[in-house]
């Protein structure tokens, strides 16, 4: 259940990685980018009614930003995030919606997208980076779908490319896909698989940058 002093302690604390304020819902596939976000990283409050200075200037209909956030959750977002909705009144004729995203265990979700030039739908998994959300990349993809299978963690033989690796990181602090496969001479595909497993096993850890992810020792 979500309770008013909590959603008013969210907003006076602003926008942040956990909670994004909406004015109005507009449209599904809108909303469907911020609940896809939450979802995927660590959860979160999307709050309609509210403005990105946290004025809480309500909603107009509440069954309608309602049924909104429910189209956003059932239609446009693959698969379907675990969600609740709540109206949560704030002075008399001023209500508020909020939608709570719980971190989900069925990463990645993703959200159709449609490329006016290609006249193509494609499908895409978003996170949250502070107060944005924004387009995960291909390792933070495969990260997540990874972690998320149901499978015995494996262990992984530290060779000759993960020293490497660690060395790379020893002097440089950090690194990218692109760079440690330069470094170590290998694929950007095998460099991926290797970078994403010691993520798992709690050896190395992601980060994203803006749209940039990098990775560094734990």
């Amino acid at each position: 259940m979500i309770y008013r002093k909590d959603i008013l302690e969210l907003i006076s604390n602003g926008e942040s990685d956990i909670v994004e304020f909406k004015r109005q819902g507009t449209t599904p596939e809108k909303l469907s980018k911020e609940i896809c976000a939450f979802a995927n990283t660590k959860g979160g409050y999307l709050i309609i009614g509210v403005d990105d200075d946290k004025t809480i200037v309500g909603v107009k209909s509440e069954k309608s930003e309602l049924y909104i956030l429910e189209q956003a959750c059932i239609f446009n977002i693959e698969p379907v995030p675990e969600y609740e909705l709540s109206v949560i009144p704030i002075k008399k004729n001023v209500d508020i919606v909020v939608a709570y995203i719980p971190q989900s265990l069925k990463k990645p979700h993703k959200i159709k997208l449609f490329d006016a030039e290609k006249n193509k739908f494609y499908w895409r998994a978003y996170i949250r980076n502070n107060d944005e959300s924004v387009i995960a990349s291909r390792e933070m993809t495969n990260l997540m779908a990874y972690i998320s299978k149901d499978e015995p963690m494996l262990n992984i033989n530290i060779g000759k490319i993960e020293r490497i690796l660690f060395e790379h990181l020893e002097t440089n602090k950090r690194t990218s896909v692109k760079e440690f496969a330069s470094y170590a001479n290998i694929s950007r595909r095998r460099a991926e698989r290797i970078l994403i497993q010691l993520v798992k096993l709690g050896v190395i850890m992601i980060h994203t940058d803006s749209q940039n992810d990098f990775f560094t020792a734990v």
